[in-house]
């Protein structure tokens, strides 16, 4: 049985870790900063606030914990990861959120780059292909206080036409090319971040805009390396 001071030891020490923990991210925040810096951006004062916010400690196994405000992807399972900070940041930037947007985001993963992008938009639909991970990071989402994201286990390449058209769409797995269900759920006036390329390599990481008339560009940002965008077996 916990006697009361050991549980005053407890919650203290936990209070010291959460500390330590806002004060790690308030570090990777600066070093957000500076990255996009570097390549001549000004990073988005609204996404370093999410990403200042969100806990990444709470969407990695306890065994990365102590690595999870390092620049870099980490291992969740399941032979997927979560995003390093800076592409997540980047990513969510070239969104251009609104308070008002309805994003969709093709690959869960443990939640995390949804967590971000639900504190600047009404609501994000999630799809992951990954039975096991759809439901822990449902799980996790909910338990966390993010009840603007609602996610699903499914194929991501099709989409979520019943909640669309979308004001963005982000996948966060590397595709052989744009799949052309997400641009026809695309809003038009709306962004799609995606990285495309081999699923073994780099890929490119592409902004796809439809206009106000329909019409799709593409633009290539920068080289990336995501896990492969995989399918269900038709």
């Amino acid at each position: 049985m916990l006697t009361a001071l050991s549980l005053v030891a407890e919650s203290s020490a936990q209070a010291e870790s959460e500390k330590a923990y806002s004060e790690a991210r308030a570090r990777l925040v600066e070093s957000i900063r500076g990255y996009a810096r570097s390549m001549g951006e000004k990073a988005d004062p609204q996404v370093l606030a999410a990403m200042r916010t969100v806990p990444r400690h709470r969407f990695v196994p306890d065994a990365q914990r102590s690595d999870a405000y390092r620049d870099r992807p980490l291992p969740i399972g399941e032979g997927q990861t979560i995003s390093q900070p800076t592409i997540v940041a980047m990513m969510t930037h070239l969104l251009k959120p609104d308070p008002g947007d309805v994003m969709l985001e093709v690959g869960t993963g443990s939640g995390y780059q949804a967590a971000v992008l639900s504190r600047l938009v009404d609501h994000v639909y999630s799809i992951e292909i990954v039975e096991a991970l759809a439901r822990t990071s449902a799980k996790r989402l909910a338990a966390l206080g993010y009840d603007n994201v609602t996610v699903r286990h499914g194929d991501g390449y099709a989409g979520w036409p019943q909640h669309g058209p979308f004001d963005g769409i982000i996948v966060t797995a590397g595709a052989k090319h744009v799949p052309p269900p997400l641009v026809e759920q695309l809003k038009p006036g709306g962004r799609m971040v995606i990285p495309v390329g081999r699923s073994l390599g780099t890929q490119e990481l592409r902004l796809i805009v439809k206009d106000g008339k329909g019409r799709v560009t593409s633009r290539t940002i920068t080289p990336v390396r995501f896990v492969p965008l995989t399918r269900n077996p038709d």
